[in-house]
């Protein structure tokens, strides 16, 4: 199905079906509005103005001459993305009409439950089903939100067959070349020469080399944002392998990399007033001779040694490496993304992510614009007692805890022994993925956090 966005201007959107978002309450009064037995006609359909329900009002040539559709009890939808069902209208051309909810979050929400991952399947040709951009909306920068999120939903969605880290570069190089962004990769043995080597060490046992991405954009002098994103294109888990069904989703596991990326498009089509840095460490988690193992003590670039508890914890150590990096040039602003820990999921459930933060401020702004753009996490602790569930009687630390407990939080806590100069850093602890379809959410690999952190930074930083 192709959902579009028309703008008022356009000569479709002069013979657009009006769709009359009612209550439960008012329903009656706005249908007998269209004519006798309107509603009668409604409530023969079996509609109640329940949210996301809809029904028609009948129009001449059997087409209809209005849509009422349901928002549930109040004149807000209770789900700011509700209006991503409009898609199941029959083909056609619709405008809103007596909306209360947030009209760039309907449009925005109509063009993402558009998403559909096509690559590997034969589709039929598509019902056009169009929705006339609200007044007030700025219908390209609801465009430009719309086409991150589906390429970082596309890099996601990819198995790794088609997507491991030289396949994820070439992705990455032929996005900036075409939006004039730098890029630097520092592959294989190289790795160890720049000193990167916790990102050499998980990558050597696949055939497919480690690398690590490293992209610029903007002024120079401009305000310092720098985005990190776990690349793990596959993870086994290593020699302590995953069960099956542990290891079922992992192609997503490069999903902090795909929202590093979306939000990174969305910055450099905004034209935000920042110099722009995007640091990816792609690797595969491989089973080889050469794989690195439990009990082995891996020097990080920052210098601090770690000792293997579980090889299965290895993307905060690819990730270590690549905020050290970020680290020493003082950035104004550090955001890393990961599909970090399971007990991320326990604790709060595949919709919504931890984030971790010590900057009161960052955390305020944060909280505030998922809210704001439907778009929601939740702020857990960097709780300094459980520091030392990561003591390590060999090394400086240890990649994993040997209790069990706390797992997302003591991640975070091993992230953030590898930031020290960064003014501001947060750590985004995501799923990347949506396992049962939701308004503007369709099944499969989703960027969460994307459009909150662009959101924030066009907050600050919008030219």
């Amino acid at each position: 199905m192709a959902l579009s966005l028309v703008d008022p201007s356009d000569p479709a959107a002069a013979g657009a079906t009006p769709v009359l978002c009612v209550s439960a309450a008012d329903w009656r009064s706005r249908a007998d509005a269209l004519g006798d037995g309107v509603a009668a006609f409604a409530q023969a359909q079996g509609f109640e103005g329940k949210a996301g329900q809809t029904a028609f009002a009948p129009g001449a040539g059997g087409k209809p001459a209005a849509v009422l559709w349901g928002v549930g009890d109040g004149v807000r939808p209770s789900d700011p993305f509700l209006p991503a069902k409009l898609a199941q209208l029959p083909e056609g051309v619709y405008r809103l009409d007596g909306f209360g909810g947030d009209a760039t979050l309907a449009a925005l929400a109509f063009a993402l439950g558009g998403y559909r991952f096509d690559r590997y399947r034969a589709r039929p040709a598509p019902r056009a089903v169009r929705l006339v951009m609200p007044d007030g909306v700025d219908g390209d920068a609801v465009r430009r939100v719309a086409e991150a999120v589906a390429m970082g939903r596309d890099l996601i969605n990819t198995p790794a067959s088609d997507l491991g880290p030289a396949e994820l570069e070439t992705a990455v190089r032929n996005w900036a070349q075409a939006r004039g962004v730098a890029l630097a990769v520092t592959v294989g043995d190289d790795l160890l020469a720049a000193n990167f080597p916790m990102v050499h060490a998980v990558g050597r046992g696949s055939s497919r080399a480690p690398r690590l991405l490293d992209l610029t954009w903007g002024e120079e002098s401009a305000p310092k944002v720098t985005l990190v994103g776990k690349g793990v294109c596959f993870d086994t888990g290593g020699l302590n392998i995953k069960n099956d069904a542990g290891m079922l989703l992992m192609k997503k596991d490069m999903g902090g990399a795909a929202t590093a990326l979306a939000i990174a498009q969305m910055v450099v089509e905004a034209r935000l007033k920042v110099r722009l840095r995007v640091l990816v460490p792609a690797v595969e988690n491989a089973i080889s001779g050469t794989s690195f193992r439990p009990g082995d003590v891996l020097r990080s670039r920052k210098g601090l040694t770690v000792e293997i508890g579980n090889t299965d914890a290895e993307g905060r150590l690819i990730l270590a490496d690549a905020l050290a990096l970020a680290d020493e040039e003082q950035p104004d602003l550090l955001v890393d993304f990961a599909t970090l820990t399971g007990a991320a999921r326990v604790a709060l459930g595949p919709d919504l992510p931890p984030f971790y933060t010590d900057d009161e401020a960052l955390a305020a702004d944060v909280a505030r614009t998922g809210a704001a753009v439907n778009d929601p996490v939740w702020r857990m602790p960097l709780w300094k007692p459980y520091d030392a569930m990561l003591d390590s009687k060999i090394a400086d630390m240890n990649n994993v805890t040997t209790g069990g407990f706390a797992g997302s939080v003591t991640a975070a806590l091993f992230l953030r022994r590898f930031v020290e100069k960064a003014k501001a850093w947060a750590h985004f602890d995501i799923y990347g993925w949506t396992p049962a379809e939701k308004p503007g959410r369709p099944f499969g690999g989703e960027p969460q956090a994307a459009r909150l952190v662009f959101a924030l930074l066009q907050e600050r930083y919008a030219r």
